[in-house]
């Protein structure tokens, strides 16, 4: 069988030999750099993955318009599941990054920039992706697999269930949906945003509670971040949608470990993933809950 690195040097993109090197850090792609007398290149290796509402068109689209909205890299080249993206000499971010505030200024306007400008360039199809759906649909796998979690699905769902009602209606934008801090990336003069393996349209609620919660900001940080994003006082019913929001974030990433406990083949501790996730999703459940009673 052939493996990657060959499948890689086979492909037609290449000016002379190349000699691809593992690029760590995915959990959900295989991921390498290759360097040709161009440049330097990561190429990302992906199947699509419907357990995960994961589609490669969609993400190969979502990709390209990134680009032409200057968010992300560049797409060279693409084919059966291969995409080859411009390598950005740069520091991916990690938590810590995210929450210093000269950072965030940089990533807040680059969120609203992806929201507002992709879909001027999207072409074809797109999904949408509706978090309480994506919840729904990992409970049913979890049964139908009887995950070690199967005990945690009705009280998580119930969960889910009164979060969906406290969201209400929603804006659409077009989302990135999975704004771990690793997903940014600075090349010493500006930001840029990548992986969009989970985009499609959501509410902005819901990227901006992922970006909060995944790097856990504190209070202040994300009321900056609000008040930043909308570009005015944020009222106390937007603050009230968002909170359920942002715990729905945090249950989705709980479920997507569940779920990926059972379906990845990639070398990554996702069970110890999951236990993290769920003690802040429970946490954070509480304080919105406590919100409530106080309301």
């Amino acid at each position: 069988m052939t493996n990657k690195e060959d499948i890689i040097r086979q492909l037609p993109c290449w000016d002379g030999a190349v000699d691809p090197e593992p690029l760590g850090g995915g959990i959900t792609n295989h991921n390498y750099t290759v360097k040709d007398s161009r440049g330097k290149y990561v190429v990302r290796f992906g199947e699509d993955i419907p357990v995960h509402h994961v589609m490669r068109f969609n993400e190969l689209a979502a990709s390209q318009a990134a680009y032409q909205a200057g968010v992300s890299p560049e797409v060279v080249f693409a084919e059966n599941g291969i995409m080859v993206l411009r390598f950005i000499e740069g520091t991916c971010f990690d938590e810590s990054m995210v929450r210093d505030p000269e950072n965030l200024k940089k990533i807040i306007p680059l969120i609203r920039q992806a929201h507002r400008e992709i879909p001027k360039y999207l072409r074809g199809p797109s999904l949408v992706f509706w978090v309480f759906h994506v919840i729904r649909d990992y409970a049913a796998t979890l049964k139908k697999r009887q995950s070690r979690m199967v005990n945690e699905i009705p009280w998580l769902l119930d969960s889910s269930e009164s979060l969906e009602k406290a969201v209400g209606q929603v804006d659409l934008v077009f989302g990135h949906n999975d704004l771990l801090a690793a997903n940014f990336i600075d090349d010493g003069d500006r930001v840029w945003l990548f992986d969009w393996d989970y985009a499609g349209f959501n509410s902005p609620l819901f990227d901006l509670g992922g970006l909060v919660s995944n790097s856990e900001l504190d209070k202040s940080s994300e009321k900056w971040v609000l008040e930043s994003y909308f570009e005015r006082p944020v009222t106390d019913e937007l603050l009230y949608r968002y909170e359920a929001m942002k715990c729905a974030s945090l249950l989705r990433e709980t479920m997507w470990s569940m779920v990926s406990e059972i379906h990845s083949d990639i070398d990554f501790d996702y069970q110890k993933y999951t236990e993290e996730n769920l003690d802040k999703f429970r946490v954070q459940l509480q304080a919105f809950q406590k919100s409530e009673i106080l309301k």
